[in-house]
């Protein structure tokens, strides 16, 4: 990718016009101290320089376009070697930017009042900087240009089908664990809402129903909480993290009840909710036959087969694209389900709250962890082979121990079975135990990286704003105008007109949690520490939380954003140290101010990182004042 091919002709210069302009004038009004060759030389330095920047300026969007494509391609080694050092130099150039800006503001309101300080300026600042620029260019335009040699503008799916493959209605797993509460309640839904429990079927049918409880009071619980449409087709999503059982439980529900309905329909959806798609697997569902044609005359095709049929159809997988162009794709998928007979019903499965309130006819039922009982027994299946016995004591114990960290998730589990069956060593397990889940080896179809589809699914802007939380430790309370100033601060968020920067924040933080990326919990947002788990091995490069002494050499070279929990081992020294990371934009220190040696060490901190955006101490007396001028232009303190 050539940066001036992607920016085209700069039709006017606009990164830091004031300082620019004060730059030039100052030196034509110091024109005796040079020649007119070498005053035209600098002026040409001064230009060159504002040139530069507005490129890279021009240039970041196309940057961070290239970023979120290769993100979904990170699952191919060449990929994921690059996108590091990309993503390093894509942050290095709004760090110079930053600078800038943060120049001009100082001279728009300062000035700079004697020729010695504007010539330090100069020698230090604009030409000292020329050469920064200019390497900045040459990196983003040597690796975009390798990115691109490796497909990525190609127009292939998001989804590589190895990382989320087609589902079918078939379940792999034959046994339910855990979940016998709401298959029963879901299913005695869908086989009675025609209003005729003796619903005409097949002796096998009914062996296949054996499990519906015809409990009056579970009944009357699931017509209070459905809102359910008298007539047509309703709407019952099934929501849960990635790995928690939306999938399994359908593919349970779809294979039981089916004998009660006349036309059955799977649709596997994840990659692209393309409406044409959609509508032909739907004939071919219940044809067997593979139908062409336009869009119109498949959907006259797919209503004349339904109308006025008992219909259930699932669409597994569902993402927020469903709900693109204000939900008109949803509308006219649905349009040819309209007339089908009373008790039909679609049943969806999706991560996200947002799209299942977008499609929904009646209450969602959300999918949370096993229990911990079932769990145990579901995991020791895993590990050993068998729920009843192990041979092994020791090894049991340490599952145990290990069992609070998959917080119920059956994928989790699997993942975490898979690696410990591999090898029965006291050693191994152990090891396993004192590991964080992201720092352990996992294949396409294990736990964090079908939970990082639900992170891949989100625009640029969220993956940032997200991404940042690795920087928190698990269980973090977070508050939402906290969080939101934060992401201002950091250069997160997109102006949109007149509207308040932090209210444009503030809606990105309602957004992620209506895709479930935060919960509530007793009045706090926190994040599911799956999905943490996750976070931390995406923002690996660029997050670090320093626990423990032994940490400080573990803390990667370019860090950009860093928390420092409270240790009483960490000493002047190893704190001093962390000026060393001079590419830091956030520094979290859960140490308290008053401790008598970071109080110090703030100080350097603040005259040291100069590209910091967010310093955050813990104090109980406010902030003192030797450290408020050194921090006064920094974007957030706290």
């Amino acid at each position: 990718m050539s940066i001036s091919g992607t920016i085209g002709v700069i039709s006017g210069i606009n990164e830091c016009v004031n300082l620019f302009q004060w730059a030039r004038s100052s030196i034509s009004s110091l024109h005796s101290r040079w020649s007119g060759k070498q005053e035209q030389n600098l002026q040409d330095e001064v230009l060159h320089l504002q040139s530069g920047l507005q490129c890279l300026s021009d240039t970041l969007p196309a940057m961070y376009n290239l970023i979120d494509r290769a993100e979904w391609r990170s699952h191919k080694h060449c990929v994921a070697e690059l996108l590091p050092k990309f993503s390093d130099a894509v942050y290095d150039a709004e760090d110079i930017l930053d600078e800038f800006r943060w120049y001009e503001q100082k001279v728009t309101v300062e000035g700079i009042a004697s020729q010695s300080a504007f010539i330090d300026f100069f020698n230090c600042v604009i030409q000292g900087s020329f050469n920064k620029v200019k390497d900045i260019q040459k990196r983003l335009e040597n690796l975009s240009n390798l990115l691109e040699k490796m497909g990525l503008g190609e127009a292939t799916p998001r989804f590589d089908k190895s990382v989320r493959p087609e589902t079918s209605s078939f379940p792999i797993e034959t046994i339910m664990f855990g979940r016998d509460q709401e298959l029963t309640q879901v299913i005695e839904l869908l086989v009675v809402r025609e209003g005729d429990s003796t619903t005409k079927a097949h002796s096998k049918g009914k062996r296949e129903c054996r499990t519906i409880n015809s409990s009056k009071r579970t009944l009357a619980t699931i017509n209070h909480v459905c809102n359910e449409q008298e007539n047509g087709l309703a709407v019952l999503p099934i929501v849960g993290i990635g790995g928690v059982g939306k999938t399994t439980m359908a593919q349970h529900i779809y294979q039981q009840v089916k004998p009660h309905f006349k036309k059955t329909i799977w649709l596997s959806v994840s990659d692209d909710f393309d409406v044409k798609r959609l509508t032909k697997e739907a004939l071919q569902s219940i044809s067997g036959e593979e139908s062409t044609g336009q869009l119109d005359s498949l959907q006259h095709a797919l209503h004349k087969t339904v109308c006025q049929k008992k219909l259930l159809i699932v669409l597994d997988d569902l993402w927020d694209d469903a709900l693109k162009e204000n939900g008109q794709s949803w509308k006219r998928f649905c349009a040819p389900l309209k007339n089908v007979r009373k008790g039909s019903i679609m049943l969806v499965t999706t991560r996200s709250q947002k799209v299942a309130d977008g499609v929904r006819t009646m209450k969602t039922l959300k999918l949370n962890g096993l229990k911990d009982d079932v769990f145990w027994n579901f995991f020791k299946l895993c590990m050993f082979g068998s729920e009843r016995f192990s041979n092994d004591h020791e090894l049991e114990q340490i599952g145990r121990s290990i069992l609070p960290k998959l917080k119920g998730s059956p994928l989790a589990a699997k993942t975490l079975g898979r690696l410990l069956r591999m090898n029965r060593h006291t050693t191994y397990w152990n090891n396993v135990l004192e590991s964080e889940l992201w720092e352990l080896r996992q294949q396409e179809d294990d736990i964090l990286p079908a939970l990082r589809l639900s992170y891949m699914y989100l625009p640029f802007y969220l993956k940032r704003c997200f991404s940042l939380c690795g920087v928190y430790p698990k269980d973090h309370e977070f508050e939402k105008d906290y969080l939101a100033e934060i992401w201002v601060a950091e250069g997160f968020v997109e102006p949109q007109g007149d509207i308040p920067i932090q209210d444009i924040a503030s809606q990105y933080f309602e957004d992620l949690v209506s895709r479930s990326f935060f919960q509530k919990v007793h009045g706090a947002y926190v994040i599911h520490d799956l999905l943490h788990d996750m976070v931390q091995m995406v923002s690996k490069n660029d997050c670090f939380i320093l626990k423990n002494v032994n940490e400080f050499q573990k803390i990667p070279k370019n860090v950009r954003h860093l928390s420092v929990l409270s240790n009483p081992k960490f000493d002047y020294s190893k704190l001093l140290s962390l000026c060393k990371h001079e590419k830091l934009r956030t520094l979290i220190c859960n140490m308290p101010l008053e401790d008598k040696v970071v109080a110090p060490v703030m100080d350097h901190w603040c005259t040291e990182l100069g590209r910091m955006r967010v310093i955050i101490c813990a104090s109980t007396t406010g902030l003192p004042d030797s450290l408020y001028w050194g921090m006064q232009d920094r974007k957030f303190t706290q």
